[in-house]
């Protein structure tokens, strides 16, 4: 990768580490005190990151707009800073209905600053490198929780949890917002009014290839989302003892983040499509081995063929409609599927725990498969529609 591709590539890992690891994934940290202080039980402490996915997925196709007014990379700083005034509103919170006004704010800041702005800022800079400038961001953004829950508890436990958001604050300000404003210019996004079409295809084929990617990537997105909060739970209804399962869904996240590495590391090989339907292949098998299977055998097969393919996947969320919508094209899909993914990140968690505290894992199982099998046929058919150069590996990926 060139230099001004890897400096990009650094600014925003950094700052996806940050915006993810501070915001949404805090509550697993904090949620509790958070409860308490503002007379909530957790379960509605938790409906706080739902709202802010929620508003993130009606507001992202609106980014394209603001990029091409003000520049990406000011959208993104304008972003931290909300993200920063948002956070001290969290922090001061004393009534529920501040407390969730703070994570809708936090929404809107997400909308300029987490994934899919941060994508398509990269893959403009990276140009026909693109794909593996991805991975790599992919790859270093997935380990946000493992950073910021341990440095969340102990700033928890020695200044409390108010400031400890401030403290986030904080980095979002005297971080994130220059490192963001450091970005080389970046081409304006697709116009306004413009939709995305897809490569060398008429409107009507374009329309359905929108359809098509939009619906595999949700189906597949709400089912890694889906188990994310209840694996513990799951395992257990499967035959594990509590410490047993705490240790399995541990190495969820180890086994995902090597996923993202293999990808990477193979990126001049294989494209986007391929990675996604061989890893929709993996997510479908590891979902029957539970059903059919219980104990430590059966799960232990089923983190590890889940959790390859949900790693895979989280980078095929990013790589896939490269495949299809090239240049600004790129930027306008991504925001555009930014609205159906994000609202089945948030249904997904609330969906998945009330089917398994109210059926049993045996449901949830189920609906999980057959939403896996329905986003393969969604694949499948998309494949039918890629240009031929799809099919091969990515153009100047070897030497990237």
């Amino acid at each position: 990768m060139q230099r001004p591709v890897i400096l990009a590539v650094g600014a925003l890992a950094a700052t996806q580490l940050i915006g993810w690891g501070t915001t949404f994934q805090v509550a697993a940290v904090l949620g509790p005190a958070m409860g308490g202080a503002v007379g909530l039980p957790l379960a509605a402490v938790l409906f706080g990151p739902t709202i802010m996915l929620v508003v993130m997925a009606f507001a992202s196709p609106f980014l394209p707009r603001a990029a091409t007014s003000f520049g990406m990379a000011r959208t993104m700083a304008a972003g931290s800073a909300l993200a920063a005034a948002a956070l001290l509103v969290l922090a001061s919170a004393a009534q529920p209905a501040a407390f969730l006004a703070a994570w809708a704010l936090l929404g809107l800041a997400g909308t300029a600053v987490l994934t899919t702005p941060a994508q398509i800022a990269l893959a403009a800079i990276a140009g026909d490198g693109a794909r593996r400038a991805l991975g790599v961001l992919m790859l270093i953004a997935g380990l946000s929780s493992s950073l910021f829950w341990p440095i969340a508890a102990a700033l928890e436990a020695w200044i409390g949890w108010r400031e400890t958001l401030v403290v986030f604050a904080a980095l979002h300000l005297a971080v994130c917002a220059p490192l963001h404003l450091t970005l080389p210019h970046i081409p304006p996004a697709a116009p306004a009014s413009g939709k995305p079409e897809a490569r060398r295809l008429g409107p009507p084929t374009g329309r359905r290839v929108f359809v098509l990617l939009a619906g595999a990537i949700s189906l597949n997105g709400f089912i890694s989302w889906g188990f994310a909060l209840t694996l513990i739970a799951l395992f257990e209804a499967r035959g594990l003892d509590r410490a047993e399962a705490v240790t399995a869904a541990s190495a969820m996240g180890l086994v995902q983040i090597a996923a993202r590495a293999v990808d990477f590391a193979g990126g001049a090989r294989w494209n986007g499509l391929t990675t996604t339907i061989a890893a929709g292949v993996l997510l479908a098998s590891g979902l029957v081995v539970l059903l059919i299977g219980t104990g430590t055998t059966a799960v232990i097969a089923f983190v590890l063929l889940y959790g390859t393919a949900t790693g895979a996947l989280a980078v095929a969320r990013a790589t896939l409609p490269l495949v299809f919508f090239p240049g600004d094209a790129y930027a306008a899909a991504s925001a555009r599927l930014a609205l159906p993914l994000n609202l089945a990140f948030a249904a997904a968690p609330p969906a998945f725990a009330a089917l398994l505290s109210g059926f049993g894992p045996g449901l949830a199982l189920w609906i999980a498969l057959a939403a896996s099998l329905a986003a393969l046929v969604l694949l499948l058919a998309l494949r039918r529609h890629a240009p031929d150069e799809a099919m091969l590996p990515p153009a100047g990926q070897a030497s990237a």
